[in-house]
């Protein structure tokens, strides 16, 4: 790449996401909304990420902050998208995400409910699923809410079940109904409610949700690229392309659509958003950003989607930590961030203490910023106690 491009330290990047991700005290958020759509999306394929992300970057963390806008305002919705993974995303940026993303995936997923019910079920085909479909979102238009257990009664078609892998070592049967209402949450036509229990209960009923509008998808795909730019710019194209999970030739498209400007970063070509094209982009990296230069200590869960954003990491994780903070399919466990850099990972024992390893002396500053943040964590979480979804190898140990 020409010298004459703009060069961006990993420095430089690892101060953006300080303050772009609001992890930076003075830059934490007063509500969810504007978490979400500083990072983008907030993972969800674990409850408990989309509160405790969000809580790490809320000026006063609650739990109640993250259910009024899941269950009361409804201005958080969860929607199967990027990489097939779960995000809560504003309902502003759902239509983009619906239509660049989330309906591809929801007619794959379609696709694959009617090849297993043909295969692994009795007497079902596409025209029953069709006319299931409409039977459920007629009783939830009847109920307003309502369990998968609970439609099951006015839709006794949803108590059937599929055996799959029959004969094998890893044979299990499958429920009509769970797999029927997730493929009209994909579809968007059926949203989670508020949980029957704490909001890390994973018993939780269905309503119906108002239809967002049809964006042309090359349009929604450019958005998507440019709010990901945004907040996780500058990147590499391979990052924007893992992170979305579409074609590198779609990835192309969607950035040449919001017009990048090439840059060079210390791992290589990169991009980033055009001048003037992000609110304080510019000024971020003439470190003229407001809490530029305030150190700062986090702690994230396990998926968070600072540490999830982007495919290549070393410029802020080191490679010989993955194995600790990871499991084996690629997923992030508890996290322990110093002025952008990860230096070690956390949990939360059964009594409730929050415990860290530092894999590297960060000096005391850091470390009584890190208890500091513990404290701040175990405050808000009071008597609950959270269990990554997915355990990796120091989060089970740090427990044990």
């Amino acid at each position: 790449m020409s010298s004459r491009l703009p060069r961006i330290s990993d420095e430089q990047r690892r101060a953006l996401v300080g303050r772009r991700h609001l992890l930076v005290p003075a830059c934490r958020a007063a509500t969810v909304e504007e978490v979400a759509d500083a990072v983008v999306g907030l993972h969800a394929t674990d409850a408990a990420t989309v509160y405790l992300s969000a809580c790490a970057r809320l000026a006063e963390p609650s739990a109640a902050e993250v259910e009024r806008a899941l269950y009361e305002d409804v201005t958080l919705v969860k929607l199967l998208s990027m990489r097939r993974t779960i995000f809560a995303v504003t309902e502003g940026f759902a239509p983009f995400v619906s239509s660049s993303t989330a309906r591809a995936i929801a007619a794959k997923e379609r696709a694959t409910l009617v090849k297993h019910l043909g295969q692994f079920a009795q007497g079902w085909d596409e025209a029953r699923l069709a006319r299931t479909e409409r039977e459920v979102l007629a009783a939830l238009g009847e109920r307003g809410e309502a369990t998968t257990g609970e439609l099951a009664e006015a839709v006794p078609a949803l108590r059937e079940t599929m055996l799959m892998a029959q004969g094998k070592p890893y044979e299990a049967k499958q429920s009509v109904g769970s797999r029927l209402l997730r493929l009209l949450a994909s579809d968007g036509h059926v949203r989670r409610c508020r949980p029957r229990g704490s909001w890390l209960s994973t018993s939780y009923p269905w309503a119906l949700v108002p239809q967002w509008p049809d964006l042309p998808v090359r349009e929604a795909k450019a958005e998507v690229a440019r709010r990901w730019l945004a907040g996780y710019g500058p990147a590499t194209v391979e990052d924007l392309k893992w992170w979305t999970g579409w074609t590198l030739g779609d990835t192309r498209k969607a950035l040449a659509d919001v017009g990048v400007r090439e840059v060079e970063l210390e791992a290589g070509p990169g991009v980033a958003l055009p001048v003037g094209g992000d609110a304080d982009g510019d000024e971020d990296l003439d470190g003229g950003a407001p809490g530029a230069g305030e150190p700062w200590a986090a702690l994230l869960p396990a998926l968070d989607p600072t540490v999830m954003g982007w495919r290549g990491r070393d410029w802020y994780l080191r490679p010989e930590d993955v194995p600790l903070l990871f499991d084996r399919a690629g997923n992030a466990g508890p996290t322990v961030w110093w002025n952008g850099r990860v230096v070690g990972g956390w949990a939360q024992r059964a009594d409730g203490e929050v415990v860290w390893r530092l894999f590297v002396d960060v000096g005391a500053q850091a470390v009584a910023a890190v208890e500091a943040e513990a404290a701040r964590l175990a405050g808000w979480l009071g008597a609950v106690r959270v269990t990554p979804r997915f355990r990796t190898p120091l989060e089970r140990e740090l427990t044990a």
